[in-house]
């Protein structure tokens, strides 16, 4: 279980943060975990997303077959299986010629029931609209027709920007782009994300400096390497 604590706590990082954590812990390769960069957030400047995954896989480009497509309440009604709040993510189907995975209707949809974002590997539209709301989400672009949007399966493991999603994952995503935080150590990247901060700002700080020296620049960047190293060892001879 992930308490809301943790959640607040990983929400005051920007995702670049937390999977610079996670690699810290060497629970997986770096080069798996995050969505690729055709997921883009819609809204770079809203505050960073955390939820658990609720799953769709949704087609728009052809009709749907009358007893086989699901609806948003019945995607709605599956927020109560979820550890907290909801980031429904919506795996496209079509690899060509799809029209929008969601407009206004829908955020405004899953927002009214606790949702927190959405995420997809289609097209949106309706931002505009959406923009007030408030409500992070992220696709791969934009286009003016629903086509035959139809949602299929629900609460189901899918692939979205080059991962496995699957219901109840823990998501993290920002204007950096989305990344799944493994449930066992939230709460350990959640603690180590401050001093992770405190040891790259040992470079930032350089930038306060009138005219800092090549000697400045590689005592910064030992001394920030230093610390990480420290840090590294202790969440993981922690586990």
């Amino acid at each position: 279980m992930v308490h809301k604590c943790v959640l607040d706590k990983l929400r005051e990082y920007d995702s670049a943060t937390i999977a610079n954590v996670i690699e810290l812990f060497d629970v997986r390769p770096r080069n798996q975990g995050f969505m690729r960069r055709a997921i883009k957030a819609a809204f770079p400047d809203l505050p960073p997303m955390v939820g658990f995954a609720s799953t769709v896989t949704c087609r728009t480009y052809v009709p749907p077959v009358k007893g086989k497509t699901a609806t948003v309440p019945e995607v709605v009604k599956r927020f109560d299986d979820l550890s907290g709040p909801a980031v429904v993510v919506i795996q496209n189907l079509d690899s060509g010629g799809s029209a929008a995975m969601f407009g206004d209707v829908m955020c405004t949809s899953f927002r009214a029931f606790g949702a927190v974002g959405l995420v997809t590997n289609g097209p949106g539209r309706d931002l505009p609209q959406v923009a007030p709301l408030k409500f992070p989400v992220f696709f791969d672009g934009l286009v003016c027709s629903h086509g035959y949007n139809h949602m299929l399966d629900i609460h189901v493991p899918i692939q979205v920007g080059g991962i496995t999603v699957a219901p109840d994952d823990l998501l993290h995503g920002d204007g950096n782009g989305v990344t799944d935080i493994p449930r066992d150590i939230a709460e350990d990247v959640a603690d180590a994300c401050a001093e992770f901060a405190a040891a790259e700002k040992v470079i930032l700080d350089l930038g306060a400096l009138s005219a800092p020296s090549q000697a400045d620049l590689r005592d910064a960047y030992r001394e920030k390497a230093r610390l990480v190293a420290e840090l590294a060892a202790r969440v993981r001879q922690s586990r």
